[in-house]
C-alpha cells in the first residue's frame, strides 16, 4: 500500500495510534491523506491533503494535474455537447483553486466560486450555510446573473464528500432558483458512510434532477468508541504542553529537523476542514504559533514504498531575535509588478469564462519571466503562497514557474482561515504553522490566519501572492504575514494580484415614489398609528393552498414556501380556551420582557429608534414595545411592518422606502422570536446585499425579539424559552394578516411584497386584545423590568449560537440531515403544526402547561409527542423529512417513516 510519508513514516500515524482511526478504501488512499487534530465539538480528527495545495506544500504540476483530470472525467461522463452547456461551481475557501482545475478540464465551461468576502455593487444570485456554522458561509456573486440560468449541467466542485450535508443544501437552493436537470458533483475524495451514500441518490429522486458523482478516491474514515472525547483530550493536552514549551511565541518548535518526503504523484487527496472549522470554532490562538506542540509520539511502521518528490515541509527551530519589520524597512521583501492584465478577473469569484482563461494563458508567461527574475540566483527550493479563496492564479503562476526555472525546486500552498493543532512529528500531517492577523478586512471581523508546514521548511524563497484588497497594513505589520515569512525565508518576493470588481450594473427604474405604508381599518385590525405594512394588498388572490400539497412542492424543489400560504388554521373552542388561559397567565411575563427589550433598545441603539417588526410574528413584538415607550417614556415611536424570505431576503423596496423617510442608523429591526438564527443570518446577508446593490448605508442588521431561546442576538428581553400566546395563533392575533408572499407574477420589481388581510375573519380576532392584555400589566412590571434592563446591559449577552448546534445535532440524529425541517422552541413547533406536515414534536421532560397548546395540536394532527431529558429548547417540532402526499394516512394525518 502506497503511503504518504515523513522520513518513512505515514503522516497519519501519530493520530491513527492515539486515536484509533483507520482510513479504509482504495489502496492508494492512505498515500493521499494524513491525518491531524483540532479543537471541534463534533469531529477531533482532520483529514490533511497532500495534493489540495492547501495545508501541505506540493508540486504545482502535481495540484493542479488531480483537479484538471477530474474535470476530464466529468468531460467524459457529460458528453462534449453537453459538457460545452456547463458551468462549474466551486467551494470557498479550500476548493476555490480546485474547481477553477476542473472547469479547465471540462474545457469550455465558465467557472464560479462561492465566496465570504460581499462585494459592494455586485447583487448576490443566491448563498448557501454550512451545516457546522453559526454564519453565513457561502455568497454567490456573479458579474452576469445569467451566469447560473439554464438548463445544463451545474458541476459542484469540492474537496471532500464527507457527509453530503453542504452539498446537498447548495443544490437544494439552487434548484430552488435555478432548476435544471442535471448535476455533477466532483471531489478529491469522497469519504461518506453506507447511510450517507444512499441520501444522494433519494435526494436526486425528491427534485426530479440527475445527480452524478465523480471522485478521485473513495474511502471511509473509521472511528472507534469514544474518538471524539479521546481526540478533545488529546488536542487540550498538547495545547497546554505546547504553552508550557514556549509555543504562544512566534517561533516554530524546535526539535529535530525533519524532512518530508512526497506521496505519490496520482495520488489525490482531500481535507475535513470545511465541515465544523467556521472561524472561531477550532484551535484558538492558545494552541501557540508555528507549532504548538514539540516532539512526542511514537513512529508508525515505515511505509512500504518510498514517494517521488511531491509534498514538502521541515521542522527545525527558529530564530530568537525579534521579528523582521515589513517590506517599507526589511530588506528581505521585495515587491514584483506583475503587469496583470487590465480586465482579467483574478480568480472565479464573480465568473470566468473561457475567453478570460485564453487572456491569462496568453499572459502567465511574461508574469513568470518576472518573477523568476526576482529571485536569487542561488535559490534552488521556492514556495508560492497563495491567499485564502485566491488559489488559482498563484497556482497558474507556480506550475508556469516549474517549468521555467531550471534547477529550482517549486512548490506551491496556501494561508488559511481553519485553526490547526500542529504537531513536530514526522507522522503527523501538520509539523508547522505560522499565525498571522487577516489582513483583507473581512466581513466576519478580526481574526488570526494560518500558513502550515512552511516554517522551517527550509524554503530559500517565498513569493506570496495576494489580491490588493488583502495589501493592508496588517499585511505589512511587524506580525503580519510578511513578517512571519521573512523569520523563515532569506527571500520573500510579494506579488499583487488586482482585485477584479465588476462595473457598476444599471440598477432597475424605479418608480418616482413608493407607495405609502397600508395601514388599518383598511389592512389589519390594528389602530393605524399601531403600525405601517410596507406590504402590497393581495386579499383578491387566491393564494391558498393544501398544507399536505405546499409542503410536497417545497421539499420537492417544485415551489418556494413563500409562493403560496397555507390554509388558515381554524382554532377549536377547546384549542382557543388554551390560547386565553395561556395569556392570563403569560401577560406579566410577556409585558416585563417586552419593556426590557424596549429599554436595552432605548439604551443602545437609538433614544428616538424606527421599529421596523418582521411581518408577520415580529408585528405584535413591535407594537408592544411602541406601547411601552409611550407608556414609560412618552415616546411616539413609529412602527412599520416589512417582508423577509428565507432564501430571498428582506423587501429592498421597503428598505428604499424606510431609507427616504428616515434615518437608517435609527432603524431596528424587531422579531418575536429566534429558533435556530436563520432569519438573523438571512437578515444580515440581505442587508450587505442592499448595500452593495444601492449604495445606502447605515441599516442594522441587530434584530431585537422579545424571546431569544437559541441565544442568536445581543439585544433581547428574555432568552427563556415559554409560550409566547401569539405563536398560537396565525392571522387572528397579527391583525388579521397573512404569511407574506413573494411571488414573480404578483410582486413587481417596483412592489412591496404582498399580504392578505383576512376580514372575514374579524369575528375570531384577538389581536387588539392579546397586545391590551399584555399593555394591562406594564405598570405592574416596572421594577422588574427596570432590574431585568440593568442587568442585561451590564451582564455578557453575546450569541452563542447554542440552538443552532442544537438543531445541527437534532438533525443528524433523527436522520433529517437538513437542518431547515427542523424548527427549535416553542414558537417555532407551534407554527409546524399549524401550517408544515409534522413528523413528531420533542418536548423536553417535564415541560408544563407551556406545552398544552402544542399537545392539543400535536394530537389533532396524529403527531407523536416524544420526551427528551436533555433538549436546549421546551420543545422541538420536527418536519415529515421524506414528505409526499403518500407519506399521510387516509386521515391526512402525519406518519411515521
Amino acid at each position: 500500500m502506497n503511503k504518504a510519508v515523513n522520513d518513512g513514516v505515514w503522516s497519519g500515524s501519530w493520530v491513527a495510534e492515539r486515536l484509533g482511526v483507520r482510513l479504509e478504501g482504495d489502496d492508494e488512499l492512505t498515500g493521499m491523506l494524513g491525518l491531524a487534530l483540532r479543537r471541534n465539538p463534533k469531529r477531533a480528527h482532520l483529514l490533511v491533503s497532500n495534493v489540495l495545495g492547501k495545508h501541505v506544500p506540493q508540486s504545482p504540476s502535481v495540484v493542479y494535474g488531480a483537479g484538471f483530470a477530474l474535470g476530464r472525467r466529468v468531460r467524459e461522463l457529460l458528453g462534449a455537447e453537453e459538457a460545452a452547456r456547463a458551468v462549474v461551481l466551486g467551494y470557498a475557501e479550500t476548493a476555490t483553486g480546485l474547481g477553477h482545475s476542473v472547469a479547465d478540464g471540462v474545457g469550455l465551461a465558465p467557472y464560479l466560486h462561492s465566496t465570504r468576502r460581499p462585494v459592494a455593487g455586485v447583487a448576490r444570485a443566491g448563498g448557501f450555510e454550512e451545516s457546522h456554522s453559526h454564519a453565513t458561509s457561502h455568497l454567490l456573486l456573479p458579474e452576469d446573473p445569467a451566469l447560473l440560468v439554464g438548463d445544463g449541467p451545474l458541476v459542484l466542485v469540492d474537496d471532500e464528500f464527507s457527509t453530503g450535508n453542504t452539498v446537498l443544501n447548495t443544490v437544494r437552493d439552487l434548484h430552488e432558483r435555478y432548476p435544471r436537470r442535471r448535476y455533477v458533483v466532483v471531489a478529491l475524495v469522497d469519504m461518506r458512510s453506507a447511510a450517507d451514500a444512499g441520501r444522494l441518490a433519494e435526494f436526486a429522486g425528491e427534485i426530479g434532477a440527475r445527480v452524478d458523482l465523480v471522485a478521485a478516491a473513495t474511502g471511509t474514515v473509521r472511528l472507534p468508541e469514544g474518538v471524539l472525547e479521546k481526540g478533545q483530550e488529546l488536542v487540550a493536552r498538547y495545547e497546554v504542553e505546547s504553552a508550557g514549551a514556549g509555543g504562544l511565541s512566534s517561533a516554530a518548535p524546535s526539535g529535530p529537523i525533519a524532512q518530508f518526503p512526497a506521496p505519490p504523484n496520482s495520488g489525490v487527496a482531500a481535507e475535513a476542514g470545511r465541515e465544523g472549522n467556521a472561524p472561531g470554532s477550532g484551535v484558538a490562538a492558545e494552541v501557540g504559533r508555528e507549532g504548538s506542540a514539540l516532539g512526542g509520539g511514537l513512529a508508525a511502521e515505515a511505509g512500504q514504498e518510498s514517494n517521488p518528490p511531491g509534498a514538502r515541509g521541515t521542522a527545525r527551530s527558529a530564530p530568537t531575535g525579534p521579528l523582521p519589520e515589513d517590506e517599507h524597512t526589511h530588506p528581505h521583501v521585495t515587491r514584483v509588478d506583475l503587469h496583470w492584465p487590465p480586465g482579467l478577473p483574478d480568480g472565479g469569484r464573480h465568473g470566468f469564462t473561457p475567453a478570460h482563461r485564453t487572456h491569462l494563458e496568453d499572459a502567465l508567461p511574461a508574469m513568470t519571466a518576472r518573477l523568476a527574475e526576482a529571485l536569487p540566483a542561488d535559490a534552488r527550493s521556492v514556495l508560492v503562497l497563495g491567499f485564502e479563496e485566491l488559489m488559482y492564479a498563484p497556482l497558474r503562476l507556480a506550475r508556469e514557474l516549474e517549468q521555467v526555472a531550471e534547477g529550482v525546486e517549486v512548490r506551491y500552498s496556501t494561508t488559511t482561515r481553519s485553526p490547526v493543532l500542529a504537531v513536530d512529528d514526522p507522522g503527523y500531517a501538520i509539523r508547522t504553522r505560522l499565525v498571522f492577523p487577516a489582513h483583507d478586512t473581512p466581513a466576519d471581523g478580526p481574526g488570526e490566519r494560518y500558513a502550515y508546514n512552511v516554517a522551517g521548511a527550509g524554503f530559500d524563497a517565498v513569493i506570496a501572492v495576494v489580491d490588493s484588497v488583502a495589501d493592508t497594513p496588517q499585511l505589512h505589520a511587524p506580525d503580519g504575514l510578511l513578517a512571519r515569512l521573512s523569520a523563515h525565508a532569506p527571500q520573500v518576493l510579494l506579488a499583487v494580484v488586482p482585485s477584479y470588481v465588476p462595473g457598476p450594473l444599471a440598477l432597475p427604474e424605479r418608480h418616482p415614489m413608493l407607495p405609502e405604508p397600508l395601514r388599518g381599518p383598511a389592512f389589519s385590525s390594528y389602530a393605524p398609528e399601531e403600525v405601517g405594512w410596507l406590504l402590497q394588498d393581495l386579499s383578491d388572490v387566491t393564494l391558498e393552498a393544501p398544507t399536505e400539497e405546499r409542503e410536497e412542492a417545497i421539499q420537492s424543489g417544485g415551489a418556494h414556501y413563500a409562493e403560496s400560504l397555507p390554509v388558515e388554521y381554524q382554532p377549536s373552542e377547546q384549542y382557543q380556551e388554551l390560547f386565553h388561559t395561556a395569556l392570563a397567565e403569560s401577560a406579566a411575563r410577556l409585558a416585563q420582557a417586552a419593556g426590557a427589550v424596549t429599554e436595552i433598545v432605548l439604551a443602545e441603539r437609538s433614544p428616538r429608534p424606527v421599529l421596523v417588526s418582521l411581518a408577520r410574528a415580529g408585528t405584535p413584538v413591535g407594537v408592544l414595545m411602541r406601547r411601552w415607550a409611550q407608556f414609560r417614556h412618552g415616546l411616539e415611536l413609529p412602527h412599520y411592518a416589512v417582508s423577509i424570505v428565507r432564501g430571498r431576503g428582506i423587501d429592498a423596496n421597503a428598505l428604499r422606502w424606510l431609507a427616504a423617510h428616515h434615518d437608517p442608523r435609527d432603524v431596528v429591526f424587531v422579531d418575536g422570536w429566534t429558533g435556530k438564527g436563520a432569519i438573523t443570518r438571512e437578515l444580515t446577508a440581505a442587508i450587505r446585499e442592499f448595500e452593495a446593490s444601492d449604495g445606502i448605508t447605515g441599516f442594522d442588521p441587530e434584530i431585537a425579539v422579545l424571546a431569544d431561546p437559541g441565544s442568536c442576538v445581543r439585544t433581547y428581553g428574555t432568552r427563556e424559552d415559554y409560550l409566547i400566546p401569539s405563536a398560537c395563533l396565525n392571522s387572528t392575533v397579527s391583525g388579521l394578516i397573512s404569511r407574506t408572499v413573494l411571488r414573480a407574477d404578483l410582486v413587481g420589481p417596483h412592489d412591496y411584497h404582498g399580504a392578505k388581510f383576512y376580514r372575514e375573519l374579524a369575528g375570531a380576532d384577538v389581536s387588539v386584545a392579546f397586545l391590551d392584555a399584555v399593555s394591562a400589566r406594564f405598570a405592574e412590571v416596572v421594577d422588574a423590568v427596570d432590574a431585568t434592563a440593568k442587568e442585561l446591559l451590564s451582564g455578557d449577552r453575546e450569541p452563542t449560537w447554542e440552538g443552532w448546534a442544537a438543531v445541527e445535532r437534532i438533525s443528524e440524529e433523527y436522520g433529517i440531515h437538513d437542518v431547515n425541517l427542523v424548527k427549535p422552541g416553542v414558537g417555532e413547533t407551534t407554527r409546524v403544526l399549524l401550517r408544515r406536515v409534522p413528523w413528531k414534536i420533542l418536548a423536553r421532560a417535564g415541560a408544563g402547561a407551556d406545552l398544552d397548546h402544542v399537545r392539543l395540536l400535536a394530537e389533532q394532527r396524529g403527531v407523536p409527542v416524544e420526551e427528551v431529558a436533555e433538549l436546549p429548547y421546551t420543545c422541538v417540532g420536527l418536519i415529515h423529512p421524506k414528505y409526499t402526499r403518500g407519506a399521510t394516512g387516509a386521515d391526512g394525518r402525519a406518519v411515521n417513516l
